[in-house]
């Protein structure tokens, strides 16, 4: 196996044990998190009011699995070397310093913060070092990180389609 494939599949280890602490205490932690979310952002009532039921949070996760399970396959068919796997990889680890700022801003636990900083960091710091030894280029930070933001809508809009309601 080449350095990239070890990576690449690390990206979805790495992922699956974030996501398994994710699937355990996101539907809890959502109910808090929603019921703070400002006015202005348009969610449903009774999102804002209930937050994430475990099924949603369970099909979500199942979903956003596929999306991984898809980078990871690309960074091992492209040698790490790919827009899409490194702008997922680059994602991930922000996603990471999302869940970090969301824990000091609240002052308490949220979802994720608890393998943060034990998997999802030192993985990410640690792909970005393999891959660069390698002489993969790492590519210049631009808007590809914000392509988290229609990845989650979608995975909620499949996962309202699928369950057939509401988070």
């Amino acid at each position: 196996m080449t350095k990239a494939t070890w990576v690449s599949a690390g990206l979805f280890l790495a992922w699956a044990v974030h996501d398994a602490e994710e699937l355990v205490t996101a539907a809890a932690s959502s109910r808090e998190l929603v019921r703070r979310a400002p006015t202005w952002l348009p969610l449903p009532a009774d999102l804002r009011r209930d937050g994430f039921s475990q099924h949603h949070m369970n099909v979500a996760i199942a979903v956003m699995a596929g999306f991984m399970g898809i980078a990871a396959l690309d960074g091992a068919r492209s040698g790490g070397r790919s827009w899409f796997f490194q702008t997922v990889l680059r994602g991930f680890g922000w996603h990471g310093i999302g869940h970090l700022a969301a824990a000091a801003l609240s002052g308490k636990y949220v979802t994720g913060a608890a393998t943060t900083p034990l998997v999802v960091i030192p993985y990410w710091l640690w792909a970005r070092h393999e891959l660069a030894r390698d002489g993969v280029p790492l590519r210049p930070v631009d808007s590809g990180p914000l392509l988290i933001v229609p990845v989650l809508i979608a995975a909620h809009a499949i996962t309202r389609a699928i369950t057939g309601r509401t988070p």
